[in-house]
């Protein structure tokens, strides 16, 4: 008895290993190159898998993958006969994986064979609910203006009153965008901004003396027509805002990203130095256009703080500044905040 069933072991396993090897030169393996030297193997022996796949978590998957190879753990290759080669060239990427995107993984390509785009993607930590930092350059436009004890100064006919158009606010600045958690960033850093605060009377101009800055009308007929009269400032700022996001995305959309429908809102911080001022005065004598620009600091305040509130929806994004200290140092000038309000770019 012993005998015959080592006659038939001896002629069922040669037959299971030939059956074994031809299954598995019919099985498929994509390889998915990483980096320099790093892969991953996949590989489907039959295709009733494809269906239990689908349902799979390969962010977790390979978090764990990760979490061995980091302690050391052997890891088996299994070399196939038929395989497919896809490189991950970040450069020629469309879908790019952002592990904070809800919408990522929605192949819009009609071009189901197009495996390089749906296997490119891109990794920014080996924590889901890591620290994320993205990088953005931001243009800010819009206008400012002052208040006096909470009115606007032209209701008391000052002559410090502000004309809203022509007061422009210009701002550049290099933003962090720090994400915190599923629905909540950070947006810090810094920049540069220029205050432009037209006078609503063009004849104003503004004089500095021992004790304070003072506004009075040119009546000078040598200087004929005014045609605009200005102070400006320009500080270096650096902020920090809380931002939620109710779309959860990634990073700040861009103005082609509009299928991203995601509402924002952020409060939060901001301080200012200031590193030049003057003041500008432009009238017409004997038909020639004549402009007077004097520097100094008139008093201004050296900083500037206060708060900042950002809007946006989609890709647009708008701002509200207003600064806590007065413009003027204290006994230098009329009590007046500034404040500005625009778009970001």
């Amino acid at each position: 008895m012993t005998k015959k069933l080592i006659i038939l072991l001896v002629l069922v396993m040669p037959a299971q290993w030939a059956w074994s090897q031809k299954k598995q030169t019919k099985s498929d393996t994509v390889i998915v190159e990483l980096g320099k030297s790093s892969k991953i193997v996949l590989t489907v022996g039959d295709s009733s898998d494809l269906e239990m796949l689908k349902k799979y978590n390969f962010q977790k998957l390979f978090e764990d993958a990760l979490q061995k190879i980091e302690g050391k753990d052997t890891v088996a290759i299994v070399e196939q006969d038929t395989t497919t080669n896809y490189s991950l060239t970040p450069a020629d990427s469309k879908d790019k994986y952002d592990p904070w995107s809800e919408d990522w993984g929605n192949d819009n390509d009609d071009n189901d064979n197009n495996y390089t785009d749906r296997y490119n993607w891109e990794y920014h930590g080996s924590k889901r609910y890591g620290g994320r930092t993205r990088h953005s350059i931001n243009f800010e436009f819009g206008m400012n203006n002052w208040l006096e004890e909470g009115e606007f100064p032209d209701n008391e006919n000052a002559p410090y009153a502000i004309k809203p158009w022509g007061s422009w606010y210009v701002g550049f600045s290099s933003i962090q965008r720090t994400r915190m958690g599923k629905k909540f960033f950070l947006e810090w850093g810094g920049g540069i901004s220029w205050y432009n605060l037209k006078f609503e009377d063009p004849s104003v101009r503004v004089l500095k003396d021992d004790t304070e800055v003072k506004f009075y009308i040119d009546e000078d007929p040598d200087h004929g027509s005014f045609k605009k009269s200005k102070i400006a400032a320009t500080f270096i700022n650096a902020s920090v805002v809380p931002v939620l996001d109710f779309g959860g995305n990634g990073r700040k959309p861009r103005l082609w990203d509009n299928h991203r429908e995601s509402f924002r809102i952020g409060l939060g911080p901001y301080i200012g130095y200031r590193i030049d001022s003057w003041t500008r005065a432009v009238y017409r004598d004997d038909d020639d256009k004549q402009k007077d620009k004097n520097k100094g600091n008139y008093y201004i305040n050296n900083f500037r703080y206060g708060a900042r509130l950002q809007i946006g929806f989609r890709s647009t994004d708008f701002f509200v500044n207003y600064d806590f200290n007065e413009f003027f140092a204290e006994g230098r000038g009329p009590n007046l905040n500034a404040f500005s309000f625009g778009i970001i770019l």
